[in-house]
């Protein structure tokens, strides 16, 4: 169900329950992250735990945030293509990484693409000597770098939702007015929302124009910030000034696949 507006036993406070109840969940992964608290890899490949592993890494890596989000998206585009054949998905998710730095002419070097990525599955190990482990790990994952670019065509230069997010929160913050926008955390929030969703596979189900409304949107409710200057548009939402075709009802459906990226999140332990 993808309501433009609650009806029924839904409620506008529970929906809005809802979207506060993201940004709480936002704000803990985040501190997950910052607090190293520390997940066993080898329990687990399902989608969200390998997407999680890609940004582990290239936060370790200082890859940039597109750089990593790229990867994500070679990822969940990889596994759409090569469902049930059996690949590894960490060694997969490694090189997804190392292809996304020489798309986004941010050099990840492969020794520590390598090393990271096998302390990661490995916690507490060495890096790898330079002996047959090593050569063979390298080996693979150039194998595995050509296998990606095959499957998916040589296409693996994804348009990215953040171009059309700058743009929109720019123009947002023009309405504003300056004083006003600084209130609200609404462009880091949106950003934060946006990294997170690229954890979920239905990051490839929308266009990257329609992602970036909802991260924005999605923002908004949680501040509950009314856009400006919206009585002298005769009531048109400020997202279609943007995109003048897209229905309440698609907004909300993206929103909502945002907020379920969340419930696949595992539980954490520290060391």
């Amino acid at each position: 169900m993808n309501p433009s507006e609650p009806s029924g036993t839904e409620t506008l406070s529970s929906k809005m329950k809802d979207v506060i109840d993201v940004l709480a969940m936002q704000r803990e992964k985040r501190n997950t992250l910052q607090k190293s608290i520390t997940i066993d890899y080898t329990k687990s490949s399902d989608s969200f735990t390998v997407s999680r592993f890609i940004f582990e890494c290239g936060l370790k890596l200082e890859a940039h945030p597109l750089t990593i989000a790229t990867a994500a998206t070679l990822y969940h585009r990889f596994i759409k293509e090569a469902t049930a054949q059996g690949y590894d998905n960490y060694l997969i998710a490694a090189t997804c990484l190392y292809l996304a730095g020489k798309v986004k002419d941010d050099t990840l070097k492969i020794r520590d693409v390598m090393n990271v990525s096998y302390n990661t599955l490995h916690r507490g190990s060495q890096p790898l000597d330079l002996g047959d482990q090593y050569w063979s790990m390298r080996d693979a994952i150039v194998q595995a770098e050509l296998l990606i670019m095959r499957m998916l065509k040589f296409q693996v230069t994804p348009v990215h939702p953040h171009k059309y997010m700058l743009h929109y929160l720019r123009s947002l913050q023009a309405w504003f007015g300056e004083e006003e926008w600084s209130k609200y955390p609404v462009a880091k929030t949106s950003m934060a929302l946006l990294q997170d969703f690229h954890h979920s596979p239905a990051i490839l189900d929308y266009p990257p124009n329609l992602t970036a409304i909802a991260c924005i949107n999605l923002s908004l409710q949680i501040y509950g910030v009314v856009v400006p200057l919206m009585d002298e548009c005769d009531q048109q939402p400020w997202f279609n000034v943007f995109c003048k075709d897209l229905a309440r009802d698609k907004l909300w459906e993206i929103m909502e696949k945002i907020m379920a990226a969340y419930d696949d999140e595992p539980e954490t332990r520290d060391n």
